[in-house]
């Protein structure tokens, strides 16, 4: 299994101690909120379960991050395969963390590491990453690493219902840009 360090976080397998505050993570409205709602504990602690059992088959997934200096868990980010019902292929990056860690460049930090293990470790070709039309936060992390936004690729998600959460925006990165 990887696990991946920057200069202030480790990105890792998740644990049982991270199941808590992911959970109170996802049950807030604000970290949740280009998302379909917040989650219970149950749904929470199943999203952990598949972020890990997909860690320990491929090696690599949605880890866990924490604070290198106090051991914090702060949120999630990795790599992860489109899903099937997406209108495009390929491998997604993606992150979130808890508000407290807002602010701080954790996101950007993360991503970056996420991003080279994808290109250096993987050798795959793009790497993709994609949110809300009015995630701007997520959109200026997708920027500040280096992806870039087609409008083209902009779509409907059809696995939301209709509202202000269905536009999204994909923004994208190859490998040959990165280097």
């Amino acid at each position: 299994m990887s696990e991946l360090r920057t200069e202030r976080l480790v990105l890792r397998q998740w644990r049982k101690s991270d199941l808590a505050p992911w959970a109170a993570m996802n049950a807030d409205p604000e970290v949740r909120e280009h998302f379909d709602g917040v989650l219970t504990r149950q749904q929470s602690e199943a999203s952990a379960a598949r972020f890990r059992a997909a860690i320990e088959q491929r090696g690599w997934g949605w880890w866990a991050v924490e604070v290198r200096d106090t051991g914090e868990f702060i949120g999630f980010t990795g790599l992860d395969p489109v899903d099937e019902d997406m209108p495009f292929t390929g491998v997604e990056a993606g992150w979130r963390l808890a508000r407290s860690a807002w602010g701080h460049g954790f996101a950007t930090e993360a991503a970056l590491a996420v991003v080279a293990f994808g290109f250096e470790t993987l050798a795959l070709p793009e790497i993709l990453a994609v949110t809300t039309a009015t995630n701007v936060r997520s959109q200026a992390v997708m920027r500040r690493i280096g992806m870039t936004r087609d409008p083209a690729d902009d779509f409907d998600d059809l696995t939301v219902p209709d509202g202000p959460l269905r536009p999204s925006v994909v923004y994208r990165m190859s490998r040959r840009t990165a280097a």
